[in-house]
C-alpha cells in the first residue's frame, strides 16, 4: 500500500460516519459507468409515474393476502 492510499485511509477514518458514507458514495459513483444520482433520479422519477398512475386508477391492484396466497402457490 502506497504512503498516500495509508494517509487518506487515516484521514477517512478520522470522519463522521455520515462524511464516511459521503466519501464512499463519491468513490462508488468515480467507479461506476452511471452516477448514482442520476440512478436515484431515474428511480424517483419512476415511482412518481408509478403513483400517479395508481391515483388515475390505471394499474391493477392485488391485496397482500393474494400476492402472499399467489407466492405461496408457486413456492410449492
Amino acid at each position: 500500500m502506497s504512503d498516500t492510499l495509508k494517509e487518506l485511509e487515516q484521514q477517512a477514518q478520522a470522519l463522521t460516519p455520515e462524511e464516511r458514507a459521503r466519501l464512499a458514495e463519491v468513490l462508488l459513483e468515480s467507479l461506476q459507468g452511471a452516477p448514482l444520482a442520476e440512478i436515484e433520479a431515474a428511480w424517483d422519477r419512476e415511482i412518481e409515474q408509478r403513483v400517479a398512475a395508481y391515483d388515475r386508477g390505471e394499474l391493477q391492484t392485488f391485496s397482500a393476502e393474494d400476492v402472499f396466497a399467489e407466492a405461496r402457490r408457486l413456492v410449492r
